[in-house]
């Protein structure tokens, strides 16, 4: 059948499908969301933000789509006009739409790079290293702005050392007894870019939490409320027991709307998008940590994320919002002759 041809240019493999068909279920998300934005927003700055972030997303969903039409793969559904609200009232302050992009720039910019490096087709390399460089020039426009403002929270700065020195012991075990060392550079930055992830979670569940229609995604985005803040207050107090500033939380810019500008379907499939986010970034965090206060509470805050996804997705396929990834093909159901 020629399935295997590796002649053919169009040929993609399982890596290049994957990272292809991720980004269009992403950015199919996010054009949904800054269209919703852009109703909202009356910072002329930040309105500027949110515009090059759409143009982004959108340059991005044609371009993949070609991608997957030239080499024969269905184009996902992803999330359509019927996923948004555009005539639903203010949910965000116009700096938490801000700081909503710097996040999710984050997210993209780590997904290219790992694109990149898992992709054999030229043409796709150079396409991910595309997105990565324009989003490269946004995020630094983000963080420019971001740090003009008034409630930017910068990563704690430390003095430098007087000489090259070397650990004579990890303190995994005298950790256990409270003896703790002082944090590292990584473990301060691991701690405080994860209790920033963990509060925006927080922030966006409880801004869902009030406008979510299905019961049972109601009931999970409060109980996604908790359980991020526990996280995100479990991240701070490490970094405060060495007297170094946490970021700053974020739910006070969410509005008492009850109107939602979003599908129970997008709210979920975001939720489901930070939570493998999380698992990551946590699992990074778990491997340059030596001291054993901050490995037990990587390990809870891990299991807390695996509890909530598990959550997720049932409730995503309970509702036939979790759209499927092209799979490999079933030997089994062939050889019985079930084969689709």
């Amino acid at each position: 059948m020629g399935i295997f041809n590796k002649e053919n240019r169009n040929t993609l493999t399982s890596a290049e499908v994957s990272a292809l068909w991720l980004q269009y279920m992403g950015d199919s998300m996010a054009i949904c969301v800054y269209k919703y934005f852009l109703t909202i927003v009356e910072n002329r700055e930040i309105k500027r933000i949110i515009e090059s972030s759409l143009l982004l997303s959108e340059s991005h969903t044609k371009k993949i789509t070609e991608f997957l039409k030239s080499a024969n793969f269905q184009v996902p559904i992803g999330f359509t006009e019927n996923d948004v609200n555009l005539n639903a009232p203010r949910l965000f302050s116009d700096q938490f739409l801000l700081f909503y992009s710097k996040i999710m720039t984050i997210h993209g910019l780590n997904a290219y790079s790992l694109a990149i490096t898992n992709s054999e087709r030229k043409d796709i390399q150079n396409y991910f290293f595309e997105c990565l460089v324009s989003s490269k020039d946004l995020f630094q426009k983000i963080l420019d702005l971001a740090k003009s403002q008034p409630n930017f929270s910068s990563v704690p700065s430390i003095p430098s050392p007087v000489e090259a020195e070397f650990m004579d012991s990890t303190g995994i075990i005298s950790n256990l007894f409270g003896d703790k060392r002082p944090l590292s550079t990584s473990e301060i930055s691991n701690l405080f870019f994860n209790s920033k992830k963990t509060g925006f979670v927080r922030s966006l569940s409880l801004a869902f939490s009030q406008v979510a229609k299905q019961e049972d995604v109601r009931h999970f985005m409060v109980k996604n409320v908790t359980l991020a803040g526990k996280d995100a207050e479990s991240f701070d107090t490490i970094l405060q027991e060495d007297h170094l500033p946490i970021p700053k939380r974020w739910d006070a810019e969410i509005t008492d709307s009850t109107i939602s500008p979003f599908s129970d379907k997008l709210m979920m499939s975001h939720a489901a998008f930070l939570v493998n986010a999380a698992l990551s970034y946590y699992g990074a965090g778990l491997g340059s940590s030596l001291r054993s206060d901050m490995i037990l509470n990587y390990y809870k805050v891990f299991t807390h994320a695996m509890e909530a996804g598990v959550i997720c997705y049932n409730i995503m396929v309970k509702h036939g919002w979790l759209e499927k990834q092209p799979e490999a093909v079933d030997r089994k159901s062939l050889s019985q002759g079930s084969g689709k």
